[in-house]
């Protein structure tokens, strides 16, 4: 049986008081790509904080790689994270490469030069991502899905045994969406633990090994076909909820409340 490199068991956590995640549990073993989904505000992003030692658990055990994540040691450097697609200061003067470069300033330490190894390994990260050619352009004359593929190429960078990742296809051109969810899928051939915060429920039910549902706590941790079903995505957005096909991807609907500006897709 494939060993637990997430372990997360009756996780309690609130920012001054107010609960953002109650008795979650979760357990992602090696080699699994697991989704991760629900409403905003649901708690996703903090979840992927606390595992990444960023935020306290306030109770409850979180273990990484067997370990309390505050406590990983090296293993953190075995950690690859994709955040949300945040600001770029446009005039600060760094090439693509030179930031995928910075993955990796944990590797290579406090105060020594980067060597042959680390730039091949920033070479093969944006040949995954398909940025290679241009490694040398200024971070800032980026388009904004290029500056997202830059972010996962800069994971990769550590060659990573436990990869994060948090709306990594935001801003990504739809036919990009498809090639990163097929590196994924790549990676976890190779071996390569996946956690992913999506929005793009169809999209990823077609890639993941099972869908985890987060609103405060865990409603559910199932295999695709089982968690789009209508009835399971009503009680985790609390809404009337479906799927429909346009072409070969499969859309969520959610229906709105009549305050909230009629129906939606999510």
């Amino acid at each position: 049986m494939a060993r637990p490199v997430i372990e997360v068991e009756h996780l309690y956590f609130a920012y001054e008081n107010v609960p953002v995640l109650e008795d979650v549990s979760l357990t992602v073993c090696e080699g699994e790509f697991v989704a991760l989904i629900g409403p905003n505000g649901a708690g996703k992003t903090t979840l992927l904080k606390i595992l990444l030692g960023l935020l306290p658990a306030k109770r409850g055990k979180v273990r990484v790689f067997g370990r309390p994540p505050e406590d990983l040691g090296p293993l953190r450097h075995r950690i690859g994270y994709v955040p949300q697609l945040s600001h770029f200061d446009p005039h600060f003067p760094i090439t693509l490469g030179e930031f995928v470069l910075t993955g990796r300033y944990g590797l290579i330490g406090v105060g020594k030069r980067p060597g042959r190894s680390d730039w091949e390994a920033v070479e093969k990260a944006l040949e995954a991502v398909h940025l290679l050619h241009l490694k040398d352009r200024l971070l800032g004359e980026l388009s904004g899905g290029e500056r997202q593929r830059a972010l996962i190429a800069r994971a990769l960078s550590v060659h990573p045994k436990l990869l994060l990742c948090d709306e990594p296809t935001t801003a990504v051109d739809p036919k990009s969406h498809e090639s990163f969810y097929e590196l994924l899928l790549r990676l976890k051939r190779e071996g390569v633990t996946i956690l992913v915060i999506s929005h793009d429920v169809g999209v990823i039910a077609q890639y993941a090994d099972s869908i985890a549902c987060l609103n405060r706590t865990i409603f559910c941790h199932r295999r695709p076909e089982e968690v789009i079903s209508g009835e399971m995505l009503e009680a985790l957005y609390g809404k009337e909820a479906a799927f429909f096909h346009h072409g070969d991807v499969p859309h969520i609907v959610v229906r709105r409340e009549k305050n909230e500006g009629g129906p939606g897709a999510l």
